[in-house]
């Protein structure tokens, strides 16, 4: 009878273990569905001496472990970032706002990790502790705090901590720790990682989403996470911690900004970060230390309270203000100091301007000389009333007095840059009707646009020419002058398409070809043809060999261009005789 229990037993066993892994045979060497082999006999009480006929039932086939049950739940968060999948946000659309205050959000908060070691931080649900005993009796372990708000310590029982500052965590354990232990035991405790928290930010960011932290993370980092306010809507002023319909506190990030005040607020999970609509807006431009638009609460403000965050500069003396409300647009202009309890509207645009009459001018005096370097004189002053008070020396040149101005040089400047942006568009414009001119039209292009960018470089002196000008004691001065007084020095020189550039002495039986032969003769770029004098006085002349030469004169050789019948190659030889005139530096190909 025990014999056909045990039988029917082992069948049944088979039978289910052959249910939960597949076709596995429930007998070794059977086939399924095949009749078992006969059944060993297994004495009523099983001897402790196991034997060679006790083996497993499967010895030929290990144990199959059950295959993973695919799950439908995504996998947790980790516990700090973005929520997984979303895409990385560009912070420098905050760098380039006008907004004032969108760089304050430019993924640094996020980049940082939150501290859990804020003396203020009440222990929560969750949080870790780290617990050390140390004397008679030693412990040592980062323990949880429960859903009852306790931490169980070994020999102390449950010591409930929830809701305590962080700064007296120490003396909460020692506390109940000495109602254990009277002596030779002692403690120490500390926070060892705050309670990771989802956070909520909506509203006006650009971003809205779940985030993810640390209780004690600042609501800036998870602004940042979410990309910042959006200056285009949303506020500055009033951003909302909420939990459920009640709101814990508001901030104005303009305080921060400010003064960097900011009220530390200990989160929770499930809170939500609120930012809410833009308030009124004012813009302001022109010569201002934070030229932005500024957000204020209410419908109106005072010009004063934008001067405060706007911070015009010390040359600026004037507003401009641009009334955009209505269905008239309006313009007016005041003093800054006549204009601070002047009433501003949402949308006015403010423009702070420097409104100053010139009183004086410096005018600087080099050369050879005995007098001051530096003469201020009144507005109006003219360049006969400066010669006067110049001492001059045995070896000045007055009569060959050089004037040297800024808003000629940015003249001289503007035309040549026009020039060179004309000649650029001309080649690049070109067309060919072979693949072969083709090629050769692009290594022309390629040598023309070389010249063209080191053309730009090339600075003109800005020289007016006044030596010999009949009524050159009228001419009027202007601040930032510069007076060169010549010096006899009987050289003259001779520089570019020549082999040797150099200074020579003056020959009065010279003219230009001789110097040019000092030199060493013409360089086989250069074009015999095209020779320029530049005087002492600030007049030019195109000469030939023969030509008349003065003492302090520069004679410059200008480079051949093979004009190949295309136009923009005679534009460069004007562009090259151009710079030589107005920079005295010859700019060969």
């Amino acid at each position: 009878m025990l014999r056909k229990i045990a039988g029917v037993s082992l069948l049944l066993a088979a039978t289910a273990a052959s249910a939960q892994f597949g076709n596995i045979s429930p007998w070794p060497g059977s086939q399924s569905g095949a009749a078992p082999q006969e059944t060993p006999q297994v004495p009523a009480q099983v001897s402790p001496q196991v034997t060679p006929q006790a083996a497993p039932i499967f010895p030929a086939r290990p144990a199959a472990q059950p295959a993973p049950v695919p799950s439908s739940i995504p996998a947790p968060a980790p516990a700090e970032g973005p929520v997984p999948g979303a895409q990385p946000f560009d912070y420098s659309l905050n760098l380039k706002s006008e907004v004032f205050g969108a760089h304050l959000f430019t993924g640094a908060f996020t980049r940082g990790a939150g501290s859990v070691f804020n003396p203020n931080h009440v222990i929560a649900i969750g949080d870790q502790v780290q617990v050390r005993l140390y004397g008679a009796f030693e412990y040592d372990a980062v323990l949880i705090v429960d859903p009852q708000g306790n931490v169980f310590v070994p020999r102390v029982g449950p010591v409930r901590v929830a809701g305590i500052p962080n700064s007296e965590l120490q003396s909460t354990l020692e506390q109940s720790l000495r109602r254990t232990f009277r002596s030779n035991v002692h403690s120490y405790a500390t926070l060892a990682a705050a309670q990771p928290v989802r956070v909520f930010v909506t509203g006006f960011v650009h971003r809205p989403g779940m985030y993810q932290g640390t209780s004690s993370d600042s609501v800036l980092r998870y602004l940042d996470q979410a990309g910042g306010i959006d200056p285009d809507r949303g506020s500055f002023l009033e951003v909302q911690l909420r939990r459920g319909s009640q709101t814990r506190a508001t901030f104005n990030l303009y305080d921060f900004l400010l003064t960097g005040a900011l009220p530390s607020v200990q989160l929770g999970d499930g809170d939500a970060v609120v930012v809410a609509p833009r308030k009124s807006t004012y813009r302001v431009t022109g010569l201002a230390q934070n030229a932005k638009r500024f957000e204020f609460a209410g419908t109106s403000i005072d010009l004063g309270r934008l001067v405060a965050l706007a911070r015009p500069q010390p040359q600026a003396t004037h507003v401009r203000i641009k009334r955009n409300t209505g269905v008239v647009s309006n313009t007016e202009y005041y003093a800054i100091s006549e204009a601070v309890r002047l009433e501003l509207t949402d949308g006015d645009e403010v423009q702070f301007t420097a409104d100053k009459r010139p009183g004086t001018i410096s005018v600087r005096v080099e050369g050879e000389h005995q007098s001051a370097q530096e003469y201020v004189l009144p507005y109006g002053s003219r360049l006969g009333d400066l010669v006067k008070r110049i001492e001059f020396s045995e070896r000045s040149d007055p009569a060959n007095i050089q004037l040297y101005r800024l808003s000629v040089k940015e003249r001289q400047k503007t035309l040549l840059q026009a020039s060179l942006k004309s000649i650029e568009s001309s080649v690049l414009t070109a067309r060919s009707g072979t693949g072969e001119e083709a090629q050769l039209r692009k290594q022309e292009a390629d040598l023309i646009l070389n010249w063209v960018a080191r053309a730009r470089g090339v600075e003109p002196l800005g020289q007016v020419l006044v030596a010999q000008a009949p009524t050159r004691a009228d001419l009027l001065l202007e601040n930032g002058d510069i007076l060169r007084v010549p010096v006899k020095d009987g050289l003259v020189l001779v520089h570019g398409e020549v082999l040797f550039p150099n200074a020579v002495a003056y020959e009065e039986r010279y003219g230009a070809g001789d110097y040019i032969k000092r030199a060493g003769g013409y360089s086989q770029n250069a074009d015999t043809s095209r020779i320029i004098i530049a005087h002492r006085d600030g007049s030019f002349e195109e000469g030939q060999d023969s030509s008349k030469v003065r003492a302090g004169d520069d004679v410059l050789v200008l480079p051949r261009v093979d004009t190949k019948s295309r136009q923009f190659w005679k534009d460069i030889t004007q562009i090259i005789f151009q710079i030589a005139v107005s920079a005295k530096v010859i700019l060969g190909l």
